[in-house]
C-alpha cells in the first residue's frame, strides 16, 4: 500500500524499533500517531522527528483496555482516519528459568505482549476495514518460532502473537486489510532495560550472527507494508531458526538449549573471575 499521505498508528514509538518505524514512515511522507506508555519517550521521538502535526503523541498503556478502546477516536480526531496499525510494543522477561519467575512476572509478559496485541488489534480492526486499503502489522519474535530457555514466558507470548496474527490473516484474506507478522532476530535495542529485565545476559547477546540495527529493522517493516508482505523475518538468525523450526523442530529446540546453556556458563565463569 502507499505510505506517503497515509496515517499509521505505531505502538512502542517511544524507543527502539517502534521509534525507528515512526521515523521511517515520517521520512516517507506519512502521518503517524505514536503510542507509548512513556510520555517522555514520545516527546523525545517527536523532537527527533521534527514533523510538526504529522506526528502526534498518545501515551497509552496497552494493557488498559478502556484506554485502548478510546485510542481510535483520539487518532481520528487528530488525523481524520487510520490507514495502518504497526504494533511493535512488547517486553521481555528476566533471563531466568520459569521456576525463578513469579506468577506476577509471567502475567506482566502476557498482559503486554499478548493482551496488548489483542486489545490494540480489536480496537483498530473496524476503522481499518472501513478504508479502501489498510495494513495491520504485529511484531512477534524469533522467540515465537522456537523457545529460548530463560525466556520461556516471552517465547510463549510471542508464539501466541504469531498464531493470533496468522489467524487474522486467514480471516481477512479476502478483505482490504493486509495482515503481516514480523519475526525480528537479535536487534540492537534497549528492550531489556525498558522491560525492567535488568542487563542483557551473555546468553542473549553472545551470538556469532551480527545483530540487526533497529533502523534497518524498521526499514524492512515499512517496506513490507509498502509491498504487502504477509511474513517478514529480520536478520539471518531469524531466517535460520525459521527454517530449522520447520525442518527439524525437536533438534532445533535441543540445539538452542545447548547454545543458551553454553553462553550462560561462560557468563557465570566470567563474572566469577577476579577483576584485578
Amino acid at each position: 500500500m502507499k505510505i506517503t499521505g497515509n496515517v499509521f498508528v505505531v505502538t512502542g514509538a517511544g524507543n527502539g524499533i517502534g521509534r525507528d518505524v515512526a521515523l521511517e514512515l515520517l521520512s516517507r511522507g506519512a502521518r503517524v500517531a505514536g503510542v507509548d506508555v512513556s510520555p517522555a519517550a514520545l516527546a523525545d521521538t517527536a523532537a527527533l522527528a521534527g514533523a510538526g502535526d504529522r506526528f502526534t503523541v498518545h501515551d497509552v498503556d496497552l494493557t488498559d483496555r478502556e484506554s485502548v478502546d478510546a485510542l481510535p477516536d483520539a487518532v481520528e480526531a487528530r488525523h481524520g482516519r487510520v490507514d495502518g496499525l504497526i504494533h511493535v510494543a512488547g517486553v521481555i522477561q528476566r533471563f531466568v528459568p520459569v521456576r525463578e519467575l513469579s506468577t506476577g512476572d509471567i502475567d506482566t509478559v502476557f498482559d503486554v505482549n499478548l493482551w496488548g496485541t489483542v486489545n490494540v488489534n480489536k480496537a483498530f480492526l473496524e476503522p481499518l476495514l472501513a478504508r479502501p486499503a489498510a495494513a495491520l502489522v504485529n511484531v512477534s519474535s524469533m522467540g515465537g518460532l522456537i523457545p529460548f530457555p530463560g525466556q520461556t514466558a516471552y517465547s510463549a507470548s510471542k508464539g501466541a502473537v504469531k498464531l493470533w496474527t496468522e489467524g487474522l490473516h486467514a480471516e481477512l484474506a479476502q478483505s482490504n486489510v493486509t495482515v503481516t507478522v514480523v519475526f525480528p532476530g537479535a536487534i540492537a535495542t534497549d528492550i531489556a532495560r525498558n522491560s525492567g529485565a535488568g542487563k542483557t545476559s551473555a546468553a542473549a547477546t553472545d551470538s556469532p550472527i551480527k545483530m540487526t540495527s533497529s533502523i534497518d529493522a524498521a526499514r524492512q517493516i515499512v517496506e513490507a507494508v509498502a509491498k504487502g508482505k504477509v511474513r517478514v523475518r529480520i536478520g539471518n538468525d531469524a531466517k535460520l531458526l525459521d527454517r530449522l523450526s520447520r525442518v527439524m523442530p525437536t533438534k532445533a529446540i535441543e540445539l538452542i538449549a545447548k547454545k543458551m546453556a553454553s553462553a550462560t556458563g561462560a557468563a557465570t565463569a566470567q563474572e566469577a573471575a577476579p577483576t584485578q
